[in-house]
């Protein structure tokens, strides 16, 4: 089959681009390998600039049942600091979200093939880009979107992640005074480890998302159960949230090997790189949907403006590369004993420098609006 445009993956990244695209009259065909939206490993953190993105794309999260969150909370062992958020956001399960945006696809006139697994990525001697499915089809285009979230393609793999993190993802029905102590903010619970973040989302549900080097899961016997007793004895105020909470799935939704700073060089002619594809950002931030749009959003305007996938790709970083460095900073410096000890004295302090952090490490936005219809 033959196209104007390939995207592989159909995430946040994906169908933002394809919608983009497709509004301007572009042929796309969006390749998904789940069958249907489900729930990933996701904060499912909306700030202010993602908000802004989905409702140029049609979006409404409030409609969707999003939740207000205003405020932000650092907590480690038994001491917590909380400060207003500098700018709107909500929280929205990844499944919900997209759900819709699968449909706004559709509704572009994007062609979405789901349930259908990409094998490899290649170029063709005639310079299309060639897309394999694991049953053998082939669809091919003069230039491809890479969006597939965290998951690499053959030939198309990122560096190895060195501090080989795990993320772990389950939702909770919390007892009736944590849900009302929790309120509308997003907390973030720090343990020798690693980090996790807990905020409420639709449905009275409670997110809690968290990443942890291999060791601290390896220390905990390998087993959800068994981590989580960990952090609660790490951070006595995650135990005093959960007690009593609910747990809504079977068993944690898991993720390995997640390369937080990676930001792509290069690539090549034609391919366009977007999401986590172009750029992991540590999950503290809350800026992992803001990103994806943020990417494709650049991506769509890029194409349609002719500029081509390696001069996009080097502007992208070199735009990008600030808020990164400052991000990984902020990472290295909760995963230090001292600095745990100290935040939530030093933040009631100064309770302006979540403020002050949250608004350094968000995207810019650019003047180009392509998901303008």
């Amino acid at each position: 089959m033959h196209d104007e445009v390939l995207m592989i993956g159909g995430g946040v990244a994906g169908c933002a681009a394809s919608i983009a695209l497709a509004r301007k009259g572009r042929s796309v065909t969006m390749i998904e390998r789940e069958p249907a939206p489900r729930h990933k490993v996701c904060g499912e953190f909306l700030s202010g600039e993602a908000l802004e993105d989905l409702h140029l794309l049609g979006i409404d999260a409030a409609s969707l049942g999003a939740v207000p969150i205003d405020y932000v909370r650092l907590a480690t062992t038994r001491r917590a600091a909380t400060a207003p958020l500098p700018f709107p956001a909500k929280s929205l399960t990844r499944k919900t979200l997209d759900t819709a945006l699968i449909a706004e696809a559709i509704s572009a006139g994007v062609r979405v093939e789901c349930g259908r697994s990409v094998e490899s990525l290649s170029r063709t001697a005639d310079n299309h880009w060639q897309a394999t499915l694991d049953d053998g089809t082939t669809y091919k285009a003069p230039t491809a979107f890479l969006a597939t979230g965290k998951h690499d393609l053959r030939g198309h793999r990122r560096p190895k992640d060195r501090h080989q993190w795990v993320g772990f993802k389950m939702y909770f029905r919390l007892s009736a005074a944590q849900t009302a102590d929790l309120a509308d903010a997003s907390e973030l619970t720090l343990y020798a480890g690693g980090y996790g973040g807990i905020q409420p989302v639709e449905d009275g549900m409670a997110n809690f998302c968290c990443v942890v080097q291999r060791r601290y899961f390896a220390r905990a016997g390998l087993r959800w159960e068994s981590l989580l007793a960990k952090m609660k004895q790490d951070c006595p105020h995650l135990a005093m949230r959960l007690e009593g909470a609910q747990p809504l799935l079977d068993k944690p939704i898991t993720i390995a090997h997640i390369p937080y700073g990676y930001i792509r060089r290069e690539t090549e002619d034609g391919l366009y790189c977007i999401g986590d594809q172009a750029a992991v950002i540590p999950s503290f931030t809350g800026d992992g949907i803001s990103i994806a749009l943020h990417t494709a959003r650049r991506a769509a305007a890029a194409y349609l403006a002719g500029e081509s996938a390696p001069i996009f790709q080097a502007k992208l970083r070199t735009a990008m590369l600030p808020q990164m460095r400052i991000a990984e900073l902020a990472a290295n410096g909760m995963n230090n004993a001292l600095a745990r000890a100290v935040l939530p004295f030093c933040l009631r302090i100064w309770p302006g420098a979540m403020r002050v952090t949250a608004k350094l490490t968000r995207v810019t936005q650019p003047a180009a609006q392509a998901f303008a219809g």
